[in-house]
């Protein structure tokens, strides 16, 4: 059956050009489907709607359907579906359950007639360079490992709501240390600063919570960086991430994107956190190719950077405490022992924290993901092994495996001998910082491997018989006449 439309374009072009078959083939029709409604005078009729040809198999369900809909006009069709069907007997139940479909379209359309009206939402008119909207996401689900270890981070993500220009960083946490770096990466990146940054209301790396009120206000570090950027903070209504729209939809899309580059790659390994955020870069830099000219005109609204970037870097002076620790953004880190008591300046990056004692730099980790502790063996290992009763209940043991074959000699150690395990571990732990932990380790794999248990002389005199085992190379003198008459050659 043809259209209505198909009909009049047939009836005009018949009557301009007095050809049946240029009518036909212009109305996109066969000829004699064409002669057929030229010579009948009207266009399609519409079919008569058939009754119903099979018993409607809802009958026994829909009444109580529509009962319940009035009180919950919201229920999810399936679990209400399941309901009415538990009430059913079996006999009445079986012609009803191959009917959920029909229930899902006859609810719906319940629903478009009689149910509550859905939220409307109302799109908006955006002007180039008038904001920078910036959320956090996480991205756990793209599987992306790091130094052979799976990372589980964030991004934090920047959005022009115009253009939909946009920047993403990896970083740790929803902090404020993750804020400075990547809103700074993103307007350097843009090479501008547009009128207002926008957030939303729930993250502490921006706002306070009044205690007394419940009410939510910027906090004082991230109005400071505003202040220096320039730009004016604005968030959104408690409750409302619509209002943030244009950076929750780019969320997904930035994760569906990175996804499919880490398949066309062949691989989601990386070397460090710098390989994968050089990676993050480059699938931002090509998705933003593609906007060139709404960026362009964008770009022309910005105001200049400033002359320097905002500190992107916390300085903290804490004492080290007579746990051989430091306590840092409510994280422990170890440090030497010979520093108990003293007052040291933590340097507090997004990625790492280096703590110096009188500006020379005593040690330096990556940052943590959580609440975890950062615990180098080497700094307490001494007390530990003149103290082996305090490893069981040590509150960061488990940080004193800094290695699977680490914590499998131990089971092994345990197996064998477990009165004494925690000693003879401690034994292992003060070879490794004695004569390196790769050579320890070795050696402890070659034992496992043969089903044996590592017992620390052992691997002492396995470490020994492989020092011997190198060869002594003779000391190399020079024969000093071959100088004299290679100079002679070239004086000639």
């Amino acid at each position: 059956m043809i259209t209505e439309h198909q009909y009049q374009r047939l009836m005009n072009e018949y009557a301009k050009s007095g050809v049946l078959d240029t009518a036909a083939m212009k109305a996109g029709m066969h000829r004699e489907t064409a002669a057929k409604y030229a010579s009948a005078g009207q266009g399609p009729q519409p079919e008569k709607r058939r009754g119903r040809r099979r018993p409607d198999p809802l009958a026994t369900i829909w009444p109580a359907a529509e009962r319940l809909l009035v009180d919950a006009p919201e229920a999810e069709a399936k679990a209400l579906f399941e309901h009415l069907l538990a009430g059913l007997a079996a006999p009445l139940a079986l012609p009803v359950q191959k009917a959920l479909r029909t229930f899902q379209r006859r609810l719906l359309g319940w629903r478009r007639h009689h149910g509550p009206p859905k939220e409307v939402f109302f799109p908006q008119a955006r002007e180039p360079g008038a904001s920078l909207q910036l959320d956090w996401t996480h991205v756990a689900e793209l599987g992306v490992i790091v130094a052979g270890q799976k990372w589980e981070h964030l991004l934090c993500h920047a959005v022009l709501p115009y253009s939909n220009w946009q920047w993403a960083v990896p970083c740790r946490s929803e902090s404020m240390l993750s804020m400075r770096h990547g809103s700074q990466a993103s307007l350097w990146a843009l090479g501008g600063v547009p009128a207002k940054l926008q957030t939303d209301h729930s993250s502490t790396a921006t706002h306070v919570l009044h205690r007394t009120s419940g009410k939510r206000g910027f906090n004082v570090e991230y109005l400071a960086l505003c202040r220096h950027l320039g730009l004016e903070p604005c968030t959104i209504n408690p409750s409302c991430p619509h209002e943030n729209g244009d950076i929750e939809s780019a969320n997904g899309h930035l994760k569906r994107r990175l996804a499919t580059h880490l398949t066309l790659r062949g691989s989601r390994e990386f070397a460090d956190e710098a390989a994968w955020a050089r990676f993050v870069a480059g699938v931002c830099t090509g998705a933003n190719a593609l906007r060139s000219a709404k960026v362009a005109e964008e770009r022309t609204r910005l105001r200049p950077l400033p002359a320097t970037r905002y500190p992107e870097a916390d300085e903290l002076r804490v004492r080290v405490s007579s746990f051989s620790t430091v306590r840092i953004k409510q994280c422990a880190y170890s440090v030497p022992a010979k520093l108990i008591g003293a007052m040291v300046q933590a340097h507090i990056t997004e990625g790492e924290v280096a703590v110096r004692h009188e500006g020379v730099e005593v040690v330096r980790y990556p940052r943590t993901i959580g609440h975890r502790a950062r615990i180098d063996y080497r700094h307490i290992i001494a007390s530990l092994t003149r103290k082996p009763g305090a490893f069981a209940g040590y509150i960061y043991r488990e940080e004193l495996f800094p290695r699977p074959a680490f914590r499998q000699a131990y089971d092994q150690l345990v197996l064998a001998d477990e009165r004494k395990a925690d000693r003879h571990y401690l034994a292992l732990l003060a070879l490794a910082a004695e004569r390196g932990e790769d050579e320890v380790a070795a050696a402890v794999g070659v034992v496992l491997r043969a089903a044996g248990v590592p017992w620390p002389h052992a691997i002492e005199a396995a470490l020994g018989q492989r020092e011997t085992a190198v060869p002594i190379l003779a000391a190399f003198t020079p024969e000093l006449q071959s100088y004299d008459a290679l100079i002679t050659e070239v004086s000639a």
